[in-house]
């Protein structure tokens, strides 16, 4: 993602380089920064050649375009954020190695029936450069991951939530799911109440122009300072309990196709519009997961390579007949490690996504390869499954991973609107 040198040396050359030809040739505008974060640049290059995809991407879609300078100011606002985000990465010494992004390149080329080969072939056909790819898939994995230490990690959900969900549960009956699109307006952590005054006036008239009738997805493009605003803001089917509270609150009161009001959180500004409404199921029986780790944790002292060079040496031990059990209680860094790594019947959201995604993927008895996650790097064994009926202590984890998803959207704006805060930026789009 990062191409500030490779922009700048561009720049220089377009700069220094004397003419070769005396006839008249074709001008090229030289290359000039719009924006400074941290210690990095985004080059105008940069930001055109983001907005040429965006711009595709909405065609593709069937959306109306935006007006081009307005479309621009928000796509810079899109790469200063990634940027923020890299930067902290960086500070706090996370970071995705060769190997794992080769890994989860394979992954999507097999998800495409592909052989990477074949993938690599099928993208460069459609124009896209593999290298610039790399470096695309490497940011999102990176934001990924940052969301996961960051704020899904962090995430504490109380008993008396959980006893709040399921009276409310009880009492409405549930089931029904919502499809919305929104619009986000976020606004600084700091920021004065002029600076309120002019979101919330900008706010206002997106507003309108949603009860107007016009196309909420070239609004969403136009106005949102939310990741998904180039997919129209569509935040996918969800029943009222796994919505944001805020949303939860106005949905219930929409008919498909109304607007809502606008609405004001910490974050910033929304309007949320109600596309759809369909009758759904509460969940009868879940899919339970017996499973054993060992975890070695990353540190000041042991470093991510280190710990996934550990894992690799004691895997191969496993696979060549040691016992499992024994190397946990040997090497493991986890409360578990005194049962040999094992972790009981896990239910559907007990363990955090990358080790969640990677334990699903395994058969009874297989063994993983180094998984990394917010705790650190683990081996992952899976030893049997089972189909349970939801129960009192069944529907509590339901309720708990219901709760979480709804608490995660606000954190997560939240936290991006503090790390957007706390960092150096100069907007010289803007201030042109």
């Amino acid at each position: 993602m990062q191409k500030t040198l490779r922009s700048l040396l561009i720049s220089l050359g377009c700069l220094l380089a004397p003419a070769i030809h005396a006839a008249p040739a074709e001008v090229q505008e030289a290359d000039y920064i719009v924006a400074v974060v941290g210690d990095g640049v985004i080059t105008h290059n940069e930001l055109s050649a983001r907005l040429s995809i965006a711009l595709k991407q909405l065609e593709k879609q069937g959306t109306p375009l935006p007006q081009r300078d307005v479309l621009e100011r928000q796509m810079l606002e899109r790469l200063i954020m990634e940027r923020s985000q890299f930067a902290f990465a960086k500070e706090s010494g996370l970071k995705i190695d060769d190997a794992q992004l080769d890994q989860a390149i394979g992954r999507i080329a097999a998800n495409n029936k592909m052989s990477l080969q074949q993938f690599r072939k099928t993208l460069e056909k459609d124009g896209i450069d593999y290298a610039e790819f790399r470096d695309e898939i490497r940011g999102e994995m990176i934001m990924a991951r940052l969301r996961e230490r960051e704020v899904e990690s962090r995430l504490v959900v109380s008993d008396s939530e959980i006893d709040n969900y399921l009276s409310s549960q009880t009492a409405s009956g549930g089931g029904d799911e919502y499809q919305l699109a929104h619009i986000l307006l976020r606004a600084p952590e700091s920021a004065t109440p002029e600076q309120i005054l002019k979101l919330r006036q900008r706010a206002e008239l997106a507003l309108a122009k949603a009860r107007a009738g016009e196309n909420f997805a070239e609004l969403s493009a136009t106005f949102s300072d939310a990741p998904d605003a180039l997919q129209g803001g569509e935040i996918g089917w969800r029943p009222l309990d796994r919505l944001p509270t805020l949303y939860a609150d106005v949905s219930a009161r929409l008919q498909p196709g109304q607007v809502s009001d606008l609405l004001r959180s910490s974050a910033g500004f929304h309007i949320v519009k109600l596309l759809s409404k369909r009758g759904g199921n509460a969940p009868v029986s879940i899919m339970q997961t017996n499973a054993r780790h060992i975890l070695i944790r990353v540190n000041e002292v042991v470093s991510e390579a280190e710990a996934r060079h550990r894992l690799a040496a004691v895997r191969e031990r496993i696979i060549n007949g040691v016992d499992f059990a024994e190397q946990a209680r040997l090497w493991s860094q986890d409360g578990t490690a005194a049962k040999g790594g094992d972790l009981g019947w896990l239910n559907p959201g007990d363990t955090v996504p990358e080790f969640e995604r990677a334990m699903n993927a395994l058969k009874p008895g297989e063994l993983s390869q180094v998984v990394q996650s917010p705790f650190g790097m683990h081996l992952i064994q899976l030893i049997e499954r089972r189909e349970r009926d939801v129960s009192a202590e069944r529907q509590r984890s339901v309720a708990r991973q219901a709760i979480r998803e709804r608490k995660l959207d606000d954190a997560y704006q939240d936290w991006l609107r503090q790390l957007r805060d706390r960092t150096y930026v100069e907007n010289r789009l803007e201030e042109q």
